[in-house]
């Protein structure tokens, strides 16, 4: 076995027992999992290279575990607990694994769908696309295999236990399911692998699923299959999966093998170079170009509730000749069509704020980052780019051509930063993290084109695929609208919103506006046309309304699932928002030891312990503090810096299935009590 070469499941648990001891005595923890000798090495090996500050000894435990000690070397404050980045080292699987922190928009994005678990389909992302012709199952298996071989970011899982970060696996196994046309209906097909979700501890965080179609008369052969291809956004975007597939349809004509190495530039190099950026000329421009307190950035007027939930898309389309149109009016001022769409929504976010004079409104710009200066970044896959607010003043008197040259220029401005987020321009601008909040985001995409050669192979074995459109997806955002152009030169808009902030009814009329000033603009010619004269178009039609977004019900912050014996030691299983669902609720139900057992919800490290903890503790024996996952940091840092008493503990496991973790758990938790006794 390698030292790279875990389990698949596997969670490791370490055990750790503060003592009182401040860090510059030392920090003794044992690793109790199905860890070889090699592998509890790779673990060694991977503190001392990162972390400089400490010493590493590694020995063998008495009953056959692996120990741990770490001594500090010229820590900055040697009291002080050890970074919760070196909590995550201790817990990553597997041990050897290399692991990319990352930065930017996707830190946020990571972050999110942490704390987004119970909730399966939140930032799952679905393309679709018609195969007509033979399709060969094993051959198409074995073509996106080989893709996974050579891009390591289709080997790559989440892990979030302290900064989110990249693993990056020797293997993963992609998944590929057929059907026949008769086993399931495609939009519940659609809609059951969306709510399947992923498990983001677990590569690859993509899979495929083909549903044939009926057989061709009189042959009995199928003809067509759909293929749908489910993705998480928070490492791909639709640009990165269109890579991707290039990449598949030249090993599928290879026989399934896919020649060459692995691609780089990779999320690696991307990460590396976000990392030598300089952010000082970023904090320059967005101190000053981030949202005000105050824009409006909602597309419709406020309302109720809208006893909906869930997701849905709308569509509308502009036709070749009203593209052609409002492509010659955009250009005609300098600019192209993105622009004349960033106008209009403008326009509609001004319209829902009801006011009269000047105002600032404030939606998102996706930026794919494929024009970075990294060579080789237009063709990695990955995810490089974010979605940047932009801020614009709609003046009803204004001349509208002015409004369409301030927001090309805004955009262009915008594009020197695509590695940018919402955190840090919160930070910079000095409304904390988020202070760049939108409720709506623009996507403009290219239409993206099969090499002519890869489809005229395709062709000649009697394969003919069509492009990859969007069928389903969870909206990160209120609304967000991708535009793209089409094979016959229209220009077609799918909004994806939430139900819960619009009702159908709104989101169909706030899109079937957007689109209706878009057709108009070309009869504007006069460049000294007024915003308000545009606005005159929708005069009479009504505005969308729009239900404020909820946030989620906090939990107590601590609560007790089982009183235990009178006198017995005490639980504590301290949960954060990243927390995979499921983990402790399976502890609990499986744990049969006597002790009181009581959960901490915690947004961060609590300054202070509940009381009702401290009281629960002085009631009975020892207190042992468990944290699973993300949970561990934070389980880690009570223990060192609260006074828990003689014999208290600390138990902490990685991140992975419920069950897995809650096993974990309890196998640590009976070696501490175990030892303490």
């Amino acid at each position: 076995m390698s030292s790279h070469h875990v389990v698949p499941g596997t969670v490791l648990c370490v055990v750790h027992r503060p003592g009182g001891a401040a860090l510059e005595s030392s920090c003794v923890f044992e690793l109790r999992g199905p860890l070889t000798d090699a592998q509890a090495e790779g673990v060694a090996l991977r503190i001392a290279e990162r972390h400089r500050f400490v010493s590493v000894t590694l020995d063998a435990g008495a009953d056959g575990h692996h120990v741990l000690t770490l001594v500090p070397s010229g820590a900055p404050d040697p009291a002080a607990p050890l970074p919760a980045e070196l909590i995550a080292d201790l817990l990553v699987v597997p041990p050897g694994a290399e692991t990319v922190l990352l930065r930017g928009a996707q830190r946020g994005l990571v972050r999110e769908a942490a704390e987004a678990q119970q909730d399966g389909g939140r930032g799952v992302e679905q393309l679709s696309w018609h195969w007509t012709g033979p399709l060969d199952t094993p051959r198409f298996t074995a073509a996106w295999q080989s893709v996974a071989d050579r891009e390591s970011v289709l080997r790559a899982s989440f892990d979030w236990i302290a900064g989110p970060r990249l693993v990056l696996h020797d293997r993963a196994a992609v998944e590929v399911v057929r059907h026949s046309h008769v086993s399931v209906p495609w939009p519940d097909l659609v809609e059951r692998e969306r709510a399947r979700g992923f498990e983001l501890y677990r590569a690859p965080l993509m899979r495929l699923t083909l549903l044939d179609g009926a057989p061709a008369a009189g042959t009995g052969t199928t003809r067509v299959t759909r293929v749908l291809l489910t993705y998480h956004r928070a490492l791909l975007d639709e640009r990165a999966v269109h890579v991707l597939l290039r990449g598949f349809y030249r090993a599928y004509l290879a026989g399934g093998l896919l020649p060459g190495g692995e691609r780089r530039p990779d999320v690696r190099d991307h990460a590396r170079w976000l990392a030598r950026q300089n952010t000082e000329a970023a904090r320059m421009f967005w101190t000053r170009a981030a949202p005000s307190s105050g824009t409006a950035v909602s597309l419709g007027r406020a309302a109720g509730p809208t006893g909906q939930s869930g997701s849905a898309r709308v569509r509308r389309r502009l036709s070749p000749a009203q593209s052609l149109r409002l492509r010659s009016w955009a250009a005609g001022r300098g600019a192209g069509e993105s622009s004349a769409l960033h106008v209009v929504w403008a326009l509609l976010l001004y319209r829902a704020m009801g006011v009269q004079g000047p105002a600032e409104v404030s939606f998102g710009v996706y930026l794919s980052g494929r024009d970075i200066a990294l060579p080789g970044a237009a063709d990695a896959p990955g995810l490089l780019g974010s979605s940047l607010p932009l801020s614009v003043t709609v003046d009803p008197q204004g001349p509208v051509g002015a409004l369409v040259r301030h927001v090309q220029g805004a955009v262009l401005d915008m594009t020197v930063y695509p590695w940018v987020s919402d955190e840090l321009i919160g930070q910079w601008s000095g409304r904390g993290e988020g202070g760049g909040p939108s409720e709506t985001a623009l996507v403009f995409e290219g239409r993206p084109e099969l090499p002519g050669a890869v489809r005229g192979e395709l062709e000649a074995q009697g394969i003919r695929v069509d492009v990859p459109h969007l069928v389903g997806g969870d909206p990160r955002l209120s609304v967000t609208l991708v535009a793209r152009h089409d094979a016959d030169g229209g220009l077609g808009f799918t909004a994806l919103y939430d139900r819960s902030v619009l009702r159908d009814t709104d989101a169909s009329q706030a899109l079937s506006q957007c689109v209706r000033l878009l057709a108009a603009l070309p009869d504007f010619p006069d460049p000294h046309t007024t915003v308000g004269q545009v606005l005159r178009v929708l005069e009479g039609a009504d505005v969308p309304r729009a239900a404020p977004r909820r946030p989620p019900p906090r939990q107590p912050a601590l609560t007790t699932v089982r009183e235990g014996e009178p006198g017995a030691d005490v639980i504590c299983l301290v949960a954060d928002a990243g927390l995979v669902p499921g983990t402790y609720d399976l502890f609990v139900r499986h744990y049969d030891g006597p002790e009181k057992i009581m959960v901490l919800h915690c947004h961060g490290t609590p300054r202070a312990l509940p009381p009702g903890l401290h009281e629960a503790a002085r009631q009975g024996g020892r207190l042992l503090l468990c944290g699973c996952g993300s949970s561990a940091p934070a389980a880690y840092r009570i223990a060192r810096t609260a006074a828990l008493g003689k014999g208290a503990a600390v138990v902490m496991t990685g991140t992975g299935g419920a069950a897995e973790s809650a096993s974990a758990l309890s196998l640590g938790l009976r070696a501490a009590l175990a030892r303490s006794a």
